[in-house]
């Protein structure tokens, strides 16, 4: 006759079936939060893409669209009939492709002058200690919270007294003044970055004041100043109260134009008009498209410090 006799477990080993299983049940429920919150995210992230890009998919769809088709109620998501000669009469419209001309020269200049304007006042805030630095810093920064319309009577008065108005150079400063405040500020946050010993050395051996900035700061600083120079070419590129107030028929930008050719007292040519506007946005979106990685870099660059 034979007995078995069983060893007594000990606590630990009693109590380690229990905790295994409890390890994998929390193991579960942290995967199925985490899979929930990716669920939870990415269900946000598709219906506020979707709120987003509805404007442009309906800007795009009605540019398709034959007038018929865009007035008809109900108003149909999918265009069922497409059309391109929306875009082929554009192209044979003499007086908007002299709107797009004039405003690539505005907003090319008003990009370039902002951005010189800016490095000089940026760099001067940033480097420089004089009396007065700060007071003068809040008042560039102030004159952008003024309304668009205080700026445009003053403008309106002061270009009148000296011949400017209907001209490109009215267009040019008066897009200057609500744009450089931003880039002088954008400029000076990345000319902060740059460590004074940087520029002790250049003086150390010789270089003088100008030189640094030119040869030594400006590099280091191209990322910022591109993005300066994209984000001033922008509101140039959009500004419609100033164009409209300031200039002629010969000189008016794109925004204005697209108004005046398309919208009458009584009647609206939405379908021309939109297929304009997809026309007009191509240059700003490539530009976002090839300079993007400097723009985020220049936004950034002053943010955080070393």
């Amino acid at each position: 006759m034979t007995s078995t006799t069983s060893t007594p477990l000990s606590g630990t080993e009693r109590l380690r079936p229990h905790t295994a299983s409890a390890g994998r049940t929390s193991r579960r429920r942290i995967r199925k939060d985490l899979l929930r919150s990716r669920i939870a995210a990415w269900t946000a992230v598709l219906v506020i893409g979707a709120f987003g890009m509805l404007p442009i998919y309906w800007l795009l769809a009605t540019a398709l669209s034959s007038p018929e088709q865009t007035f008809q109620f109900p108003p149909k998501l999918i265009p069922t009939e497409i059309t391109f000669s929306n875009f082929t009469a554009l192209a044979e419209n003499e007086q908007l492709i002299k709107y797009l001309v004039n405003s690539l020269i505005v907003a090319s200049i008003t990009a370039v002058l902002s951005v010189v304007v800016a490095t000089y006042m940026g760099y001067s805030f940033s480097k420089f200690r004089y009396r007065g630095r700060r007071s003068l810093m809040h008042l560039v920064l102030a004159s952008q919270m003024f309304p668009q319309a205080v700026l445009l009577v003053t403008l309106y008065a002061v270009f009148s007294s000296f011949g400017l108005l209907n001209t490109y150079t009215a267009l040019v400063l008066s897009f200057t003044t609500f744009t450089m405040p931003l880039c002088v500020w954008m400029l000076k946050g990345i000319f902060d970055t740059i460590p004074d010993a940087l520029l002790e050395a250049a003086s150390i051996d010789g270089a003088s004041r100008w030189r640094t900035l030119h040869s030594i700061v400006a590099p280091l600083a191209a990322p910022g100043m591109i993005a300066a120079g994209l984000f001033a070419f922008v509101r140039g590129w959009n500004d419609f109260i100033f164009a409209v107030t300031l200039a002629d028929k010969e000189k008016q930008t794109l925004p204005p134009g697209l108004v005046s050719t398309y919208i009458g007292e009584f009647q609206t040519a939405w379908p021309e008009l939109m297929a304009a506007s997809l026309v007009v946005s191509v240059p700003v979106v490539i530009a976002f498209m090839f300079l993007q990685r400097y723009l985020v870099g220049g936004m950034t660059a002053g943010s955080v410090k070393s």
